[in-house]
Parts: structure tokens; sequence; C-alpha cells
């Protein structure tokens, strides 16, 4: 299968550079222990609700040794390719250009999972003692999370990238959804702490898909029917890439002539 080709390529690919990224994913260790030590300073002067000073730091880890595997190319690196022209030869592979993009993007979000999340994921259960799943059952719920908030964060990538047929630059876009991400991704706090008026925000996009739902299902504190608002994101924006690719065919001008 083409696609699956495509994804081994990528992940051989990031294969060269695991010396290069373990201080990346040191870094991202420090800064998890930090979030931490800031709930452990809140939990000392006030209640964390359901979750109490173990569960929030569970949390907060959870959530950290998982970013890496929702943390995308920027835009899938499509504005470079708009820029440089270099998407009309993209686009005349054998191939359907969304899934061509996200196959690449696969590729790194399995090196990442193995080689970023799961070791940082595992320094934290030894070194802060976090709460794991007490049945077997939890493990599949919280895979089949991951996987739907990782092809939900591509979809969202692609769709940045396709702007920039519009706009040539797209990374302002991509930082401004990965700042609203943090916020509303219940990845600082949980969304039921979020104000009032902007918790319904949160509830009906599609950002708790990429993290509290993962962590709350990890954490045994949600039911599975959970999963059902995450697919339907990935299906609605599968729908809108899908129908956004053919808008770039008929949209495309490759610069300079």
């Amino acid at each position: 299968m083409l696609s699956l080709t495509i994804a081994r390529k990528a992940y051989a690919q990031h294969l060269q550079y695991r010396s290069a990224h373990i201080m990346r994913s040191v870094a991202s260790i420090v800064i998890g222990y930090v979030y931490a030590c800031i709930w452990i300073g809140v939990g000392d002067s006030g209640s964390l609700g359901e979750y109490g000073l173990h569960g929030m730091i569970s949390y907060i880890a959870f959530n950290q040794a998982c970013l890496w595997t929702i943390y995308t190319t920027n835009s899938l690196g499509i504005d470079a390719l708009v820029r440089t022209g270099q998407i009309s030869v993209e686009l005349l592979r054998p191939l359907s250009f969304f899934s061509y993009m996200t196959s690449k993007e696969w590729g790194k979000i399995v090196y990442q999972c193995l080689y970023a999340s799961v070791p940082i994921y595992l320094v934290y259960v030894l070194f802060l003692d976090i709460r794991t799943p007490e049945h077997p059952i939890t493990w599949l719920w919280t895979l089949v999370a991951i996987t739907l908030c990782a092809y939900i964060s591509l979809c969202m990538s692609y769709l940045i990238g396709i702007i920039a047929i519009w706009t040539t630059e797209s990374r302002w876009l991509w930082s401004l959804n990965w700042s609203v991400s943090s916020l509303l991704s219940g990845f600082f706090i949980p969304i039921e702490w979020l104000p009032g008026w902007l918790k319904p925000i949160s509830t009906f996009s599609p950002y708790p898909s990429l993290q509290y739902i993962p962590t709350r299902l990890y954490m045994e504190m949600e039911s599975p029917a959970s999963l059902l608002l995450s697919a339907c994101w990935a299906f609605t924006l599968t729908m809108v890439s899908i129908f956004m690719t053919r808008v770039l065919r008929y949209r495309l001008e490759v610069h300079g002539g």
C-alpha cells in the first residue's frame, strides 16, 4: 500500500535524528515537571475537585507525554510548497494529495510516539508515580482516543496549510491554532474549570478530542462513549479536507508563472 510505504519512509528518516531528539525529550520532561510543581503549589492552598493533588499531577503529566504524539509539522509543510511552486508537482502524484501529506506525517507521529511520548510517560510513572489505569481495557480505549486525536490534529494542520493558497504564508494561523488549542484542549487546566462562557465553546469544538478526552479516559474518569465526539470530528474534518483539496486544485496559482 502506497500510503503505508510513504509513512514507513518518513519514520525511517526521523530515525536518523534520535540522538538529537534526546535533548528535546529531556526538556519536555522538565517542563512537565514544572507544570506539576505549579499544581502541587495550588493543591496545598485549595481543593482540586474530583482530581485531587495526585490526580492533577497525573493529568498534567499524561498530557505532557501525549503532546508529542499530536505535535504535527507546521501546516504539514504545505505553505512552503505553495511559496516555492513545488505544490504543482505534488498534485501530479498518483495519490490523493490529502493522503500523501498525511501519510508522511503519520511516519513522524509514530516515531514521536515511540521515541518521545512513551519514554516521557515512563519517566513520569517512575519518578512522579502518576496514576495508571486499573482495568486493562482502559489501555485500548486510550490508544483509540490518542489515534483519533493525532488524526484530528493532522486534519487541522492540513487545513491550515491549505489556507496558504490565499495567504501564501500560514504559519501565523498555525501558531494561533496552537495557542487556542493549549487553552481549549484542556492541556493546562481541565475544561470543566474554564469560565462559564468559554466552557461551551471548548466543549463543542474539536479541541477536547486532542487532550482532554484521551487523558480523562486514561484516568478512568470518562466513558468510552466520549469517543463518539472524537469520531464525529475526525469524519467532519476529513470531509472538509477533501473538499478543500478540490478547491486547491481549482485555485492553485504558482508564483512566477
